[in-house]
């Protein structure tokens, strides 16, 4: 978060939500998306109770992680290596399933005061998806009528959250 001097007390602005950049490790290129959702997190609770205990409420323990899957929409890629990532993912005659680390980040383009001409970008909070995989992909809807931007869609499955920051 941006941090800016205003008549000698300190204030911070909240981030926007519309700049952020999606890094696939072991891809090279880019592509463009529109949104992502569902980076998550979640810690099971194991309740248990001893035979011999004085109370007659259970005790709560930490149990396994668990991480939703992560969807990225995408707008438009000139990017072959992406397409290929996830063309050996969903792909029905396929070897071991391509694995990668995605990396979100939540970009700060003011990176000065607001007043400021100059934009400078600088990350201000990431996520990191290791061991990542495609596990559904969505071609966009089609319609003749409409002059939408085609949308595709897809589903990434993933085993560890990093929040480095």
């Amino acid at each position: 978060m941006a941090t800016y001097e205003s008549d000698g007390k300190n204030l911070a602005y909240p981030l926007t939500k519309m700049n952020f950049l999606v890094t696939v490790a072991k891809i090279s290129g880019t592509a463009a998306f529109s949104e992502v959702t569902g980076v998550e997190a979640s810690v099971d609770v194991i309740e248990f109770r001893q035979g011999n205990a004085g109370s007659l409420a259970p005790v709560k323990i930490p149990g396994l992680v668990k991480h939703g899957n992560v969807t990225l929409k995408l707008g438009y890629t000139l990017d072959s290596a992406f397409k290929t990532w996830i063309q050996e993912c969903v792909s029905e005659v396929r070897g071991e399933i391509p694995r990668n680390d995605v990396q979100i980040e939540l970009i700060d383009i003011n990176g000065g005061a607001p007043q400021q001409n100059a934009v400078a970008i600088t990350g201000t909070r990431v996520w990191i998806l290791t061991n990542a995989w495609v596990t559904k992909y969505n071609a966009p809807d089609l319609d003749a009528k409409t002059s939408d931007v085609a949308i595709e869609s897809v589903e990434i499955a993933y085993e560890e959250l990093i929040i480095p920051n």
